[in-house]
């Protein structure tokens, strides 16, 4: 499984578009924390990263299934999947060292965000002026919605050998997770509103961008992952 792992990660850092997609999130993060008008953090006068937070999952949409596009779908179309398949790996092993993998790249795309908490820190007229449980709440929060993300793009990349297939797909789910069904409970009433709420993830979401973590919460994040990743499985499965 290590070899596994390190294998989708040097993949990944090999090829030059991941240096570009990460590139495009960061700079994108940066415009809209510091530079666009109406969510710059300066032109909102407080030690806050509230544009950060609620900024960043729609950003996320596109940034993980960009990363977990190819994980499987590019195995198939070259022919490797086959060799991986008759591996001493058995289907669990490969859909845990696959999205460890895709974890970890998520872990070092959000690394340098924190840059903006400790510039925030300084900003303040009071240094060091900041919720700071609130904040790292958020980030626990931002980085499960990422994690949740990832378990989608993985399960998208079993479905096809088509990369821009898997990604759209990927984006798709990611996007009717995060808005699609809070708009729909938005469109409904009574017990059929909360539920479509509560299997919202943005719902989650904001309640943990308070700097509020509830068991709650965070038992939907690992359902709705550990969901999408046993589909993975099965579809997995399913090839041999």
């Amino acid at each position: 499984m290590w070899s596994l792992f390190i294998k989708e990660v040097n993949a990944f850092f090999s090829n030059l578009s991941a240096y570009l997609i990460t590139s495009v999130f960061l700079i994108s993060l940066g415009l809209i924390v510091w530079v666009f008008p109406g969510t710059s953090v300066l032109e909102y006068g407080y030690a806050d990263l509230e544009p950060l937070f609620s900024y960043t999952p729609f950003v996320f949409i596109f940034l993980l299934p960009a990363i977990t596009m190819r994980m499987v779908a590019e195995e198939r179309k070259t022919g490797t999947w086959e060799l991986l398949k008759t591996s001493p790996l058995n289907s669990s092993q490969i859909v845990i060292a696959k999205y460890f993998a895709a974890l970890a790249l998520l872990f070092f795309s959000l690394i340098p965000t924190l840059i903006y908490y400790f510039s925030i820190v300084q900003l303040g007229d009071t240094i060091g002026n900041i919720d700071s449980a609130g904040f790292f709440g958020a980030y626990i929060g931002l980085f499960l919605v990422g994690a949740l993300f990832a378990s989608v793009g993985l399960f998208s990349s079993c479905i096809t050998s088509n990369q821009i297939v898997s990604f759209v797909i990927a984006v798709f789910i990611s996007f009717l997770l995060y808005g699609g069904i809070g708009a729909m409970a938005s469109l409904t009433s009574g017990d059929l509103a909360v539920l479509l709420e509560g299997l919202g993830t943005d719902f989650h979401y904001e309640q943990m961008g308070r700097g509020v973590i509830v068991s709650e919460n965070i038992y939907y994040f690992l359902g709705m992952i550990l969901t999408f990743l046993v589909c993975s499985w099965v579809l997995i499965n399913r090839d041999e």
